[in-house]
């Protein structure tokens, strides 16, 4: 698979998962609701809005990496696909940190 160019796209949204309303991130893109974590598998190549799944995304790990910071590990729950993007900063970071411990979160 041709890997394309990161596409820069900051918009607001309502999470699927747990139907707060998300703010644009304002210094990046936003990837996933600070609220519960969740996301959607929407992009094939960051920002490109080229898959076709659309299923949710779910939280189901976290790394550390020295330049990037918290970084969340997703699955996606209709086909499986592993995705990771960096942690924001108004990320609930009580979810961070179960993340952090292996501790399964709230399905709402």
């Amino acid at each position: 698979m041709e890997q394309r160019n990161f596409i820069e796209i900051d918009e607001e949204f309502v999470c699927e998962h747990c139907g707060k309303k998300v703010p644009k991130l304002g210094y990046s893109c936003r990837n996933h609701c600070p609220h519960c974590l969740h996301s959607k598998h929407v992009d094939k190549n960051p920002g490109d809005r080229e898959e076709e799944c659309h299923g949710d995304l779910e939280p189901i790990g976290l790394e550390i990496d020295g330049k990037k910071g918290y970084v969340i590990i997703f699955k996606c729950k209709k086909c499986g696909a592993i995705r990771k993007n960096k942690s924001a900063k108004d990320d609930n970071m009580d979810l961070i940190i179960k993340l952090s411990t292996g501790t399964e979160l709230p399905s709402n």
